[in-house]
């Protein structure tokens, strides 16, 4: 006599989209939804950019390496000294020198004037007309932002010498 034996009859395992976890599901319907939501964003032109405020006052000014270090401000219009800053002068310098760095790549000369642009609501903007680049500063701080603010006012007064002691290394 044979016997068979029978054995039951394994489980399927293959998943099926009904076995897909539900937070899966609707991870997958955020990221469409979301894809969805930037395509027809960028379709309709909507931008996150801010609409600068209207210039209401503006300084032409060119910046020049001084003696021992220093930057030289003058003013475009007249060519006068208006401030000489001494000492590290980090923020001016590192902005001063993104700005040079693409008038060389361009293979525009310093002598060009850049233009300090004060807003009605109170921000600045250094711009520079000859590479359409700009910086807009109140993104640094309202100490760094002081540095630029203080040429709106200068001019009319003898030259002014801005040194900052904590910065100075040379008197260390």
């Amino acid at each position: 006599m044979t016997r068979e034996t029978t054995l039951p009859l394994a489980t399927r395992s293959t998943p099926t989209s009904a076995s897909l976890p539900w937070a899966v599901k609707l991870l997958g319907s955020m990221l469409l939804l979301i894809l969805l939501a930037v395509g027809f964003a960028r379709w309709q032109g909507i931008s996150d950019k801010q609409v600068d405020a209207a210039t209401v006052w503006q300084r032409d000014l060119i910046f020049v390496d001084g003696p021992q270090g220093s930057v030289v401000v003058k003013d475009a219009k007249n060519q006068m000294e208006i401030a000489k800053f001494e000492g590290e002068q980090g923020f001016l310098r590192s902005t001063l020198r993104a700005l040079a760095r693409e008038r060389k790549r361009q293979s525009i000369g310093p002598d060009a004037p850049m233009q300090l642009l004060g807003r009605a609501d109170g921000r600045l903007t250094l711009l520079d007309p000859s590479t359409q680049q700009r910086i807009d500063l109140e993104a640094f701080g309202p100490s760094n932002v002081a540095v630029f603010a203080g040429l709106q006012k200068i001019g009319l007064a003898p030259i002014q010498i801005v040194q900052i002691s904590g910065n100075d290394r040379s008197s260390q």
